[in-house]
């Protein structure tokens, strides 16, 4: 007697890291976040959290990160890890202030991406065409930038009008504008601190207020980028190399090139936010004026689930952490702990729905000691402040490690010619 069963159709199973939540329940929960926000401006009196000047100092710090974030998408989704943003970042801010002080910020602006794609393509040399591993090429990428800025900043500036050896001479303004008469209405609205539609003006308010063209350039690539990586051939074809690059040199495409391509275009996008940190942030080149921003722009992209709308969210995320330095800190983040403490609370009651007892009682005692922080204390040391941008990083990708889903060729070895 056979011993053959009919088998029974498979139940689908999960995708792996959960499911990717949906454009509703994503906005679902932002507006949630933003109405919590404004009850915990109104309980703590912290009217700066969501004013315009905030959001418009957040938009700016948050550009540099995003740049570098896009430029290590674009790596990643051809299957390269690109941990040298950061050095490219800082050739970025060298040559767009060597050229921009000289012939002008446009001019700077050209030569920082191309900086930054100088560092990208001795990147795409190790990594794609020695396989070298990828997390080693570039930290001694950042590792070469740093000393080849510092060593040319000695002969370039130093006897420069203005400028010394760990800075370069002030560079021309690229200029700012408003929205007219939107702008001016909505920073209005907000200073009247109204439950949430003063907060929603100056979240808006900060997004059209005091731009810088280089601004608007930035914000449009985010865009562009989804749609030349998601709706064109061209895009097709580069993705498939960080999935499968077996599979894809079997239907004929070259692998190595598109690799190349992608490493390239990456560094031309964190060179662009290195060059937007020296001409646009500071007017001039300083030593060390990256400050880690190439490694936060790659926890953005890591948060956004290697996905441009992620990335921008954690961008702003960060930025926003990032301007408390510079707008009333001590203050704004002391309210910050205690909306922390209540989304910790609804995290809680999420775990719990899901029957996780035991993060569930971990989360609830962390709200607790937010709590008792936030009440025993009336600011923060000025410490906590500049940490801020680091922890909130840590925090966000401690959280989201869950239902990340990195491209499956992501940084592993590749040959020509392997799959036959």
């Amino acid at each position: 007697m056979s011993t053959a069963t009919t088998a029974k159709p498979q139940a689908k199973q999960p995708a792996k890291g959960g499911r990717r939540l949906s454009l509703p329940v994503l906005l679902l929960i932002i507006a949630g976040v933003l109405v919590l926000t404004s009850v915990v401006r109104l309980i703590s009196g912290a009217d700066g959290i969501t004013s315009t000047g905030q959001m418009s100092t957040a938009l700016r710090l948050a550009v540099p990160i995003g740049l570098a974030g896009l430029g290590g998408l674009w790596a990643e989704r051809a299957g390269v890890v690109n941990i040298g943003l950061e050095g490219m970042m800082i050739l970025g801010t060298w040559f767009g202030a060597w050229a921009g002080y000289q012939w002008g910020p446009w001019t700077g602006v050209v030569f920082g991406i191309i900086g930054g794609a100088l560092g990208a393509v001795l990147h795409a040399i190790a990594t794609v065409t020695f396989n070298v591993n990828h997390i080693v090429s570039g930290v001694a990428l950042n590792i070469l930038a740093l000393g080849t800025t510092r060593y040319l900043s000695k002969f370039t500036f130093e006897d420069a009008p203005q400028g010394s050896s760990k800075q370069s001479p002030p560079i021309d303004s690229l200029g700012t504008f408003d929205v007219p008469g939107l702008s001016g209405w909505l920073e209005t609205l907000n200073d009247k601190h109204w439950f949430l539609v003063s907060d929603l003006a100056g979240l808006v308010g900060g997004l059209i207020t005091d731009l810088s063209p280089l601004t608007v350039v930035a914000v449009a690539l985010v865009p562009a980028t989804w749609y030349v990586l998601w709706r064109t051939s061209f895009g097709l074809r580069l993705r498939s190399c960080g999935e499968n690059p077996v599979a894809a040199e079997s239907l004929g495409v070259n692998v190595y090139k598109y690799k190349y391509i992608a490493v390239i275009i990456s560094g031309g996008f964190a060179g662009l936010g290195g060059a937007f940190l020296s001409i646009v942030a500071s007017n001039v080149y300083l030593d060390g004026q990256t400050a880690g921003r190439g490694y936060i722009g790659l926890a953005a992209m890591i948060f956004g689930n290697w996905m441009p709308g992620g990335l921008a969210l954690g961008a702003g995320l960060f930025g926003y952490t990032d301007s408390l330095n510079l707008r009333g800190g001590t203050t704004n983040v002391h309210a910050l702990i205690l909306l922390l403490a209540i989304l910790l609370v609804a995290g809680a009651a999420y775990l719990a729905w899901q029957k996780k007892y035991v993060p569930t009682a971990i989360t609830l005692v962390i709200s607790a000691v937010m709590f008792f922080w936030y009440t025993s204390t009336d600011e923060v040391p000025r410490q906590v402040v500049s940490a801020a941008p680091y922890i909130v990083t840590l925090l966000v990708l401690s959280f989201s490690a869950q239902r990340l889903r990195m491209p499956k060729a992501d940084g592993m070895p590749y040959r020509k010619g392997q799959g036959k």
